[in-house]
């Protein structure tokens, strides 16, 4: 009876463990993924055009040698100066695996030119077709989460002449993300007066132009309370529009007067 006994506890036993076995089995979680899309923009620069021609996106890990080449990125040659006055080009809409990022870079290919008073000069980039233009971030990407990051290209501050007449790319990039920061809206008047419109306080400076219908939008604004200053076209005479004690709110969009030249 007693050898009876063991046996069904033995067995017992047996079942309980196959049981916690295959329950670990089962349950081991698949590497996590996060969600990243990635916007550019940029600030105005004085040049008819500034081509740039992104082939790829590596995404930097913290620690060594610990990069991700994202699959789906939209490559192409893309005008900066075309993406200002709310206007940006969606890089990439991708998972990736979570963690502690570092860098994003952009990789370029060789078509990048720089057009100055209707004439166009190579634009050379060095390192930037194999180490790529590096943006730091240094964001933890959590699993399940949607990473909105938006690079705004400062091409003012990005391009070096040179002595021999050639020009240089020195990307001033400045990277943000939506859900860490909030925006700026507004309109100018009369149409057709292209205006560049600056939000400034003591640790972040953003510019964009106005587009064909007057409107503009400053992304990726860090809050706090800013100063707001509207340029229009020097030729035209008019005096800067000054606005002060402008909120802005994570998340969301401020939405200022329209301000009209007279």
């Amino acid at each position: 009876m007693k050898k009876f006994v063991l046996g069904i506890v033995s067995m017992f036993l047996l079942t309980i463990l196959g049981a916690c076995s295959s329950d670990d089995d089962t349950t081991t979680p698949e590497e996590e993924t996060a969600r990243m899309s990635i916007k550019l923009t940029d600030a105005p620069g004085d040049y008819d055009a500034v081509f740039i021609d992104v082939q790829d996106v590596v995404v930097k890990y913290n620690g060594e040698d610990n990069e991700v080449n994202i699959g789906e990125v939209n490559a192409g040659v893309y005008d900066l100066l075309e993406l200002t006055g709310g206007v940006s080009v969606l890089l990439v809409d991708d998972e990736l695996p979570a963690g502690d990022i570092s860098q994003i870079r952009l990789i370029l290919g060789s078509n990048n030119t720089i057009v100055v008073n209707g004439e166009t000069f190579p634009l050379q980039t060095p390192s930037s077709q194999q180490s790529g233009l590096k943006i730091n971030v240094n964001e933890t990407l959590e699993g399940g989460v949607f990473y909105e990051f938006i690079l705004d290209f400062d091409v003012d501050k990005s391009i070096v002449e040179q002595g021999n007449g050639g020009y240089l790319l020195k990307p001033v990039i400045r990277a943000s993300t939506e859900a860490e920061t909030g925006a700026m809206t507004g309109a100018v008047l009369p149409l057709g007066i292209q205006t560049l419109v600056t939000a400034e306080n003591a640790t972040t400076e953003i510019s964009a132009f106005t587009n064909e219908a007057g409107v503009f939008v400053l992304s990726g604004v860090p809050a706090g309370t800013y100063t707001v200053t509207y340029e229009a076209d020097v030729a035209l005479g008019f005096p800067p529009v000054v606005v002060t004690n402008v909120g802005v709110e994570i998340g969301a969009v401020t939405e200022l007067d329209t301000v009209v030249f007279e």
